[in-house]
Formats: structure tokens, sequence, C-alpha cells
């Protein structure tokens, strides 16, 4: 029987606490060509004013505008190369895209627009320029000192684009915490060993470790202890010694076996909430170790266990490391959905979007949150709070995706 949400932690105050504990991961820096993916962690400023000089758009030619529609080439205007004086009176040079602007030269022909004969060009019949086209002025895109990139942006082509195009050979990133996944039971195999019928594979590791490495969170090691207080008591302790952030799997709920909150307890790791009114995922535990460890305790059922790590651990991960944009959004339920009367309920979506850009959710109810066979044919989840009844199609939900 469900117990009454007055006596559990919300999913928004378990949000706020584990939050409040993320603190920051410090930071490092790296080799540009290593940056990709990290979560930059100072301002980036123009080095000088883009484009740097009066730059030229299209192949052709340029000219003094007005000097007449019979020109002579005096030759060629390079990318690469300092501006070229245009000679006066009736002349041009030809120019490439890229190149400087040669000096004295105020509008550019394309070549598509030109005849030649010999040295001598003029433009195709009826065709008239403007003054200035095709010509990318200095320092119309921006400003030199301008700032361009803000620290809490996940460094993507472009952004990396930018610091390369700034002269940034080494960036400021945040650091990469430290992170121990730790399955326990008695009945958990590795992938590649023989089981046996009582006893079922180690998946949630897997779960866990996918969607932290997505993220950038690779600095990852995973183990396994079995259902006893002494040997999970040695190797928790291990493992707080080894690093910044726990994600334990199982062991968490009410069963004779389930020894991780005693263990963490004996070893000083102080439990700030355990249980949340959600659905899966209500025997959820987190507490803090003595030398500041974030650990988390998941539910072992997998659906509760990939919930809990999307809805709390990566939120707290990437708040650590300064992380400026949300990952969440909000989606329109394609069909109704049932709430959980007095619990926040996490339902598997499948995401797509219409003609129109809005993003539809497809409920994909699991039967149990220890059937996960179906998972992967979701994106995620949607929130559905607590209450009686449904949540109606073409109702909006905020949806987490894996």
């Amino acid at each position: 029987m469900e117990q009454k949400l007055v006596e559990l932690l919300s999913v928004a105050q378990a949000v706020d606490l584990v939050l409040g504990y993320a603190g920051h991961f410090g930071t490092e820096h790296v080799p540009l060509a290593e940056a990709s993916g990290r979560i930059l962690q100072q301002s980036v400023h123009a080095e000088r004013d883009q484009p740097p000089y009066d730059r030229v758009m299209m192949d052709g030619m340029a000219y003094r505008y007005g000097t007449g529609v019979v020109l002579g080439c005096h030759g060629v205007q390079r990318a690469g190369v300092p501006a070229r004086p245009l000679p006066d009176g009736a002349t041009c040079l030809d120019v490439m895209t890229g190149a400087v602007l040669p000096e004295g030269a105020d509008t550019v022909v394309p070549v598509e627009r030109l005849i030649r004969d010999g040295q001598r060009v003029h433009f195709e019949a009826g065709y008239e320029p403007q003054k200035g086209q095709f010509i990318h002025l200095k320092g119309s895109d921006c400003k030199a000192g301008h700032e361009l990139l803000k620290p809490g942006l996940r460094l993507n082509g472009p952004a990396l684009a930018v610091l390369a195009g700034n002269g940034y050979p080494t960036v400021e990133v945040s650091s990469v915490p430290s992170i121990g996944i730790i399955s326990t039971g008695d009945e958990l195999v590795d992938v590649g060993s023989t089981v046996q019928s009582w006893e079922i594979r180690r998946s949630n590791e897997y779960a866990l470790t996918g969607a932290l490495a997505s993220r950038g969170f690779t600095r990852l090691e995973r183990s396994v202890v079995p259902d006893d207080l002494a040997e999970t008591m040695l190797a928790l302790e291990k493992q707080l010694a080894r690093h910044e952030v726990l994600i334990l799997s199982g062991g968490v709920s009410m069963g004779q076996f389930d020894h991780v909150p005693k263990a963490l307890m004996k070893l000083g790791v102080e439990r700030v909430f355990h249980k949340v009114a959600q659905r899966p995922g209500k025997p959820l535990w987190f507490g803090v170790g003595p030398e500041g460890q974030r650990v988390f305790g998941l539910p072992g059922n997998p659906v509760s266990a990939t919930c809990c790590a999307t809805r709390y651990v990566i939120p707290m991960l990437l708040a650590g490391q300064g992380v400026a944009r949300p990952e969440t959004y909000t989606v329109k339920l394609e069909a109704d959905a049932a709430r959980a009367s007095t619990l926040t309920r996490y339902l598997p979506v499948r995401v797509q979007h219409d003609g129109s850009g809005q993003a539809l959710a497809t409920p994909y109810p699991m039967p149990t949150s220890g059937d996960f066979s179906f998972l992967a044919a979701t994106d995620g989840f949607v929130e559905l709070a607590a209450g009686e009844g449904i949540a109606s199609a073409g109702s909006y939900a905020v949806f987490h995706g894996w």
C-alpha cells in the first residue's frame, strides 16, 4: 500500500536537496583538440574584429564603383596576402572568395556576371551592380573584445570553431568527477557468465554507464558486492576513498538483505533523505560522505534505477560542472495516462514531432519497474504530478530524456 505523500519527500524537495549538495567539481585546462563535449568554465572574447578586414565574398573582380562598365584588369588579389592597391581610373583586380578587398575598391562583381576579352572586363548585358555589394565589412560580425562564449556551455563544433578562430589553444573546462557504480545482490552475474535460472545478469550498471558517458562523465569504475553487510562495508569503504560520487544499485529498500543504508551509516555517510513520493523509485537514498562524496542509493529494479539516475544523479553532476542549460522540455501527451494518486509518476514515452514542430509523447508504460526489455524503444519519461484520474491526451508534461 502506498505511503501518504505527507510522509515522504516530494520530488521537488528531493531534487532541491540533491542540487544543494552539487557543489563544484573544479576546473582544468585542456588542449582545444581534446575539449569537445566538455563544459566551458571561462569567458571567451573576440581576439580582434571579425572579419579582421573588408573581406571579398565572391569570386569575381573588385573595382571602384562608377568608374565605367569596361575595365582594365591589373592582376589578382588572392586570399592570404596583403591588400593590393587598385590603380586609378577604369580598372579592376580579379579577387577570390575570402581575400582582402583591394585598396581603393568598394564593389565586387561575381565572375558569372562578367565577360572577359583578354585583360579587358565588362559586365554582362543588363547587369547593374550595387555599390558595396559582396563585401563583408571589417567588424560586422563582432568587434574585438566582445564576449562570444560564456561559462556553462557544452563545447560543440561551432563553439570549438569560435575558440580556434580567436586564438585559444587551450581552454578551461569543468573537471570530470570520478564516479563509482556499484551493483548489489547475490542474484547478479556478469554479462558474459553462465546464468542460472535463479540469477539475473547485471544490466543496471550498463544503463548507468551509458547515460553518464553520453554526457561526458567517463571517469567510471564498475563493481559488484554481494548481499552481506561486512562485505558491503568493505567494498563501500574502498569506493568512498577512490571516488567523488558513488551510485549504488539495489539494497536500499526494507528487505532483510538490503544492507546499503546501514553500511553507509557505519562508514560515516550522512543520510540526507531516504524515500521519495514517486513511482517508480520510491526507495531512493541520498547522502554525503565524510569527505563530501555524493552518494546515491538507487533501487535495484531497472526502470526505477534508470529513472532515478535521470531525474537526480545526472542533474546533480551537470550542476556540479556548472552547466547553464537544463536538459528538460515540455511535450504534449498523445494518449491518456493514469496518474498515481499520492506519488509523482514517471511514465516512459517515445517522442516525435508533428508538422508544426510540437513534441508529441506516446506513453509506453512498463508492466512493472523490473520489466525493461522494451525500455530502449522509448526516449525518456514524462513526469506526471500525483493525483486521481488521468493526465488527458493533449495535456502537457515535462520530459526527461534518457
